[in-house]
């Protein structure tokens, strides 16, 4: 992008764990989902690896925040400056003039009306001007390499931090999907709590995370073994210090549950597949992607279940990046959910009748098309504004 280019595409991989943006075909920014604010001005203190340095480990005059939650937005405020800072750092170098941007942000498939507004609000007061939103499991899809467009059914688990995203794909749609808040986030939270139960020890989310990433198994007998992980934490009875190591069959055990949940849901998607897209699974297999599908065994454990081939993405964690990425540049092939909302806004910005544009778009009141896929831009706000003035 030039000095005096006014139109910036970028793709969006919003995630509950990490925020991965790309532009030009490049990944720009690929920085955990954790912001730090000043509590007493809510001021931008830092967003990213160096907010994360910060989190659990602040004091009262700062807050970290982690704005989305089971992959939806939990905090308005904290999501919007934390998109802000991301695009500032995917910029680079400054500009005269702010750029006119054009965004495509992944999405859960599950996600309500309600909560897919909230994401394009915080994406547009961070400055964009075009906002797509592409469901994550399509994304992920797109981005493993699956021709999505094809007459033929394939299925996509993306197992990320707040979500689970299970859908079959076919013909640049999706036929059936499952979305359940199972996930990453929720296999860490099981590991701090057996902690806390088994060995008495009390453990911060962050070591259970890395507890999660040297240990973590699906299966409680593996090939490649990896060593015990040694933790360092405090007793939860006399608040002395205490060195546990940890195995990976505890923490098979410590799982089990989380992924029974996964595979429930898993099968729940297969049920609901027509036959002849099924068929088309059986022969294919399933892929998995996102930071889930990296925990040992857990293919293998999916395979002995349901009697499938299961195929680990080449880079599962950029899955859904790399597919926003792919959808940004060929927004006229894939299905987009907010082609609805953005030709409502651009009629009724263009003087359309209300009515009108609501019969367009079949919507049963007026008041839906208004008050769900009508978003005005800032300029109109302010010419609104202006007119009162």
């Amino acid at each position: 992008m030039g000095l005096f280019s006014f139109t910036q595409e970028v793709a969006i991989d919003l995630g509950t764990a990490n925020t991965i943006i790309t532009c030009n075909d490049k990944m720009v920014v690929d920085e955990p989902s954790v912001i730090a604010l000043d509590a007493r001005s809510d001021k931008v203190l830092a967003v990213g690896k160096v907010a994360r340095e910060m989190y659990e480990k602040t004091h009262p005059n700062i807050r970290t925040v982690r704005p989305l939650r089971e992959g939806v937005i939990a905090d308005f405020y904290a999501a919007e400056q934390m998109i802000r800072g991301f695009i500032k750092m995917a910029s680079g170098r400054k500009r005269w003039f702010a750029p006119s941007l054009r965004m495509v942000i992944g999405i859960p498939s599950g996600s309500t009306e309600v909560e897919i507004r909230a994401v394009r609000d915080s994406a547009e007061h961070a400055g964009g001007r075009d906002v797509y939103m592409v469901f994550e499991p399509m994304a992920a899809a797109i981005g493993v390499g699956i021709d999505v467009l094809a007459p033929e059914g394939n299925m996509i688990v993306d197992i990320g931090g707040g979500t689970t995203e299970i859908a079959v794909i076919s013909l640049g749609g999706i036929v059936s999907n499952k979305s359940i808040r199972m996930a990453g986030d929720d296999l860490t939270a099981d590991i701090v709590e057996y902690m806390r139960r088994q060995h008495n020890v009390k453990v911060s989310e962050r070591m259970a995370e890395r507890i999660k990433i040297n240990v973590g198994s699906a299966l409680t007998v593996l090939e490649d073994a990896p060593e015990d992980y040694v933790v360092h934490g405090p007793n939860q009875m006399t608040a002395l210090p205490m060195e546990v190591p940890v195995s990976y069959q505890e923490i098979a055990h410590c799982l089990d549950k989380s992924i029974s949940k996964i595979e429930a849901a898993i099968l729940s998607a297969l049920e609901q597949t027509p036959p002849e897209l099924y068929a088309d699974i059986v022969k294919n297999g399933i892929y998995l992607a996102g930071g889930g599908a990296m925990l040992r065994g857990l293919d293998k454990r999916l395979r002995d279940k349901m009697n499938i081939q299961f195929h680990i993405a080449e880079d599962p964690l950029h899955a859904v990046a790399k597919g926003t990425g792919v959808a940004l540049k060929n927004i006229e092939k894939f299905n987009f959910h907010s082609l609805r909302h953005t030709f409502a806004t651009r009629c009724i910005e263009s003087g359309a009748d209300c009515k009108t544009v609501s019969e367009l778009l079949g919507h049963s009141t007026v008041n839906m098309t208004l008050n769900l896929y009508v978003h005005p831009q800032m300029e109109q706000k302010r010419k609104c504004i202006n007119m009162l003035t």
